[in-house]
């Protein structure tokens, strides 16, 4: 049985925070704080806050710790409400890259690592870094890792450089992924190493331009040398930080997802309102055909998007790991809610380009998102390799006796 109905006590908290993200959230998007570079981390503190003493901070957390444990299915209407302002998941404490980095030190940190690492950021006190990407090695390819860890059966040295490395600027949890070699001591291979920061031997270089300003404190390039690590530094298993990566990449592929939506749905009803009063050739901008479509092509594009996010998040709760399912919905739901936030800006007219409306904001940092965790190119490239092996639920494999048609004999 296929049922789309939403829990009461489920549209209630998305209700609860939407209301409390537009009513407490959305005034800050004027602060002069949200800067070139993102959210300083000072008004990251006071968002913090305000969600803290709404008991909305972190809610997606295991109950365990603190949480309300929330399933990929409920987090998808949450994150999506919490999205409605791209301060509201910095607020929730459940903005990239530390909900993946929680997500991931939850399932395989030591008891001692959460006390240390992720405990604090549950609570909002840190944030934390995913040190991965490298200027001419690991993206979207991990298998290219240049930054080396030395391991002399005291100690990891590590070295390397790393770009893009998002909210690296003023964050205490450092996950930093590096390559183990060869040694007489134990295994090597690509492993995660968890550590303070701040901790020396760790260098930020400077701080990118780009042209999105949702993330907290920018995104930085960071060389490290002369960093040392115990063993106790390993997160995981040595030799296993390709599995640790895609156990978080999947997951949160979609919490873009559900986050983004949110944006666009704002974005969208910016457009509609000023569509209904605007006027133009003697009758209402939404009255023309011309705009009229570009708003019925938006809500077709948001509600497929929603019901990819919900049909991945579903699996994911299943405990299936959707790989292809959710490289299908990361690489579908950005192509569309960028197309979504264009057409706002076209619907808006000049006003669309200025930041009269958060809607010009909401349109540059939606492009990032049709790159972060994934382009749309290697997403579909994943896919087609997927269908070349194996096929898919809904397409013949190669190794059925009647999926293709014979030749004549």
């Amino acid at each position: 049985m296929i049922d789309f109905a939403v829990p009461p006590a489920l549209a209630a908290l998305a209700a609860r925070v939407r209301a409390f993200v537009a009513d407490e959230i959305v005034p800050y998007e004027r602060d002069p704080r949200l800067t070139h570079h993102g959210p300083t981390d000072a008004l990251r503190a006071e968002l913090v806050g305000k969600a803290r003493a709404a008991g909305l901070l972190t809610i997606q957390a295991p109950k365990a710790l603190g949480g309300m444990g929330l399933s990929h299915v409920e987090q998808a209407l949450v994150f999506e409400a919490a999205g409605w302002s791209t301060l509201g998941p910095i607020a929730m404490n459940c903005a990239a890259p530390d909900e993946g980095n929680m997500f991931l030190l939850s399932r395989i940190a030591r008891p001692d690592q959460v006390e240390r690492f992720l405990l604090p950021m549950i609570r909002g006190e840190r944030r934390s870094v995913f040190a991965m990407t490298e200027p001419d090695g690991a993206g979207s390819d991990p298998g290219q890792l240049k930054t080396e860890a030395v391991f002399d059966g005291e100690a990891y040295s590590i070295t390397g450089r790393k770009w893009l490395i998002t909210g690296a600027e003023g964050a205490k949890t450092w996950i930093i992924m590096a390559r183990v070699a060869d040694n007489p001591h134990g295994p090597s291979g690509p492993t995660l190493f968890l550590c303070e920061g701040g901790t020396p031997g760790i260098v930020i270089e400077r701080r990118m331009n780009s042209m999105d300003r949702n993330y907290v404190e920018g995104h930085a390039v960071v060389r490290f040398e002369g960093l040392r690590l115990p063993p106790e530094a390993v997160l995981g298993e040595v030799g296993e930080a390709f599995r640790y990566a895609q156990m978080r990449l999947a997951p949160a592929r979609m919490t873009h997802c559900m986050r983004w939506l949110g944006a666009a749905s704002r974005a969208q009803a910016i457009a509609l309102d000023h569509a209904r009063r605007r006027t133009a050739f003697g009758k209402v901008l939404g009255e023309h055909q011309g705009v009229s479509f570009m708003l019925a092509e938006n809500e077709i594009d948001l509600k497929v998007s929603r019901l990819l996010v919900w049909e991945t998040a579903w699996r994911m709760d299943r405990g299936e790991k959707a790989r292809h399912e959710s490289s299908i919905a990361k690489a579908e739901v950005s192509e569309r809610l960028f197309r979504v936030a264009d057409r706002c800006v076209q619907v808006l007219g000049g006003i669309g380009t200025t930041d009269e409306t958060v809607v010009e904001m909401i349109y540059r940092d939606m492009r990032g998102f049709r790159l972060y965790d994934g382009p749309t190119e290697v997403h579909k490239y994943a896919i087609g390799r997927q269908l070349m092996r194996a096929g898919s639920a809904f397409t013949a494999t190669p190794e059925a006796d009647d999926a293709l048609p014979r030749a004549a004999e």
